[in-house]
């Protein structure tokens, strides 16, 4: 199985940046499309941003375009997502997900991921 631990979440002010790492722990990393996922209480767990097996193709959640940024690196079989501008709205639990498949397509659905990490809280102080 894949084991994904995800970093870099904490405090950030309204309006500042912050970066989430999410380490895999297989060497299989470029056969899986990798994905962003947030659970703020009470709501259910949403898409934020995707990433395919290769990297050329991303998709971005309407709430997000613009301000966030999905990438991989094969080498580190490491994904990040480079938050800016961050909002009120942003705060969450943030989940990495792995989903097996050399496809060209992004999937923005709970359902189509094979593994989950554990999750990493950012909270948004104004």
């Amino acid at each position: 199985q894949v084991q994904l631990v995800e970093s870099g979440g904490g405090l950030v002010q309204a309006g500042g940046s912050l970066r989430l790492s999410c380490a895999a722990s297989t060497l299989g990393f470029s056969a899986y499309a990798m994905a962003w996922f947030r659970q703020a209480p009470g709501k259910e767990r949403e898409f934020v941003a995707g990433i395919n097996y290769s990297g050329v193709s991303t998709r971005n959640a309407n709430s997000v375009k613009g301000r966030f940024t999905i990438s991989r690196d094969s080498v580190k079989k490491t994904v990040y997502l480079q938050m800016n501008s961050v909002e009120s709205e942003d705060a969450a639990v943030y989940y990495c997900a792995a989903e097996l498949g050399r496809l060209s397509e992004v999937h923005t659905t709970a359902g189509r991921m094979t593994y989950w990490g554990q999750g990493t809280q950012v909270t948004v102080s104004s």
